[in-house]
């Protein structure tokens, strides 16, 4: 609406533009998003950079697809001149790959499950729930994400040995169960943006804590907790250190420690094409899952961090 100006008598009143929305800046008079030097330097940093973190992918994608003599070729191809696509089905046949998959596809599916669960429920407690001494000990959840690895390494063997449950699963499964020190405070943070007037207005009305956990602040929750699971299944899909410690048995092992063991076993007899082919094989639930859940991940991440 455009605003008036007030004159003298005898003067007619002269309209002025209109103000300006804050949206309307850094916008050209035809309405379209203006694009100085600087957004086009941004862009082309972050275009670099896209290039610079695909060149491995890309790399191990055509070395997937040669043949072996096309490997042998000094300097080499930036691009397939005949493309083997059967190299990644021998890359299944040469060793137990689905075996592998599998295992390394329940235990992945296991931790998330677990990983969701008990930290949305201990993230609950720390933020939506006020009990005295909360803040102190939430604390020293903190503090347990400044343990080394190694300095937990043989008291955590020790104890799995002790029960029994080496060479299983369990060592990789179980700890899921109880929350860690990252992903509560994740999820804490963004608990914390949920407006108390609401929580205390269902209380009011009678609702329990589990009630008011699912069917509030479980909702808007949701793209923390998907953050959380792609973290945990990152991180369970490419263990290699735990199966390594705790499993033996060969049909128990994960595709990390087979892809290993493969690889330093027939180093001599198997091409390096099979071996980029599983690798591909091995990354390509990864690649697929970011790209699926891409949405909640970022806005997780962006908004979780701020209180």
């Amino acid at each position: 609406m455009a605003i008036t100006q007030m004159n003298s008598p005898g003067r007619t009143a002269e309209p002025t533009r209109p103000l300006k929305s804050r949206s309307d800046y850094g916008r050209n008079p035809d309405g379209s998003r203006s694009t100085g030097i600087s957004a086009w330097i941004s862009r082309l940093v972050i275009l670099a950079v896209l290039v610079l973190f695909s060149l491995p992918l890309y790399w191990m994608i055509i070395s997937a697809l040669k043949g072996p003599e096309e490997l042998a070729m000094v300097p080499p191809t930036l691009f397939p001149q005949e493309f083997h696509w059967s190299n990644f089905r021998e890359a299944t046949t040469v060793m137990p790959f689905w075996l592998f998959f599998r295992n390394s596809a329940l235990i992945t599916l296991s931790v998330v499950v677990f990983s969701v669960v008990s930290n949305f429920i201990v993230a609950y407690g720390f933020s939506c729930i006020d009990w005295p001494g909360r803040d102190k000990v939430f604390f020293v959840v903190l503090a347990t994400l400044f343990l080394p690895f190694p300095v937990t390494l043989i008291p955590m063997f020790d104890m799995w040995a002790a029960l029994g449950f080496v060479n299983t699963w369990v060592p990789l499964i179980l700890p899921a169960l109880f929350a860690g020190g990252f992903f509560t405070f994740l999820l804490r943070q963004f608990m914390l943006q949920t407006p108390r007037d609401m929580l205390d207005a269902a209380r009011v009305d009678g609702a329990s804590d589990w009630s008011i956990a699912w069917r509030i602040v479980f909702p808007s929750t949701r793209p923390a907790l998907t953050v959380v699971a792609i973290f945990a299944a990152v991180g369970t899909w490419n263990d290699f250190m735990g199966p390594l410690i705790y499993l033996q048995d060969q049909n128990l092992q994960t595709l990390s420690i087979g892809m290993e063991v493969f690889r330093s076993v027939n180093a001599q007899d198997v091409p390096f094409s099979l071996l980029m082919a599983a690798s591909f094989l091995v990354v390509l639930p990864l690649v697929i899952l970011f790209f699926l859940f891409q949405r909640y991940f970022v806005s997780g991440i962006s908004l979780g961090g701020f209180k």
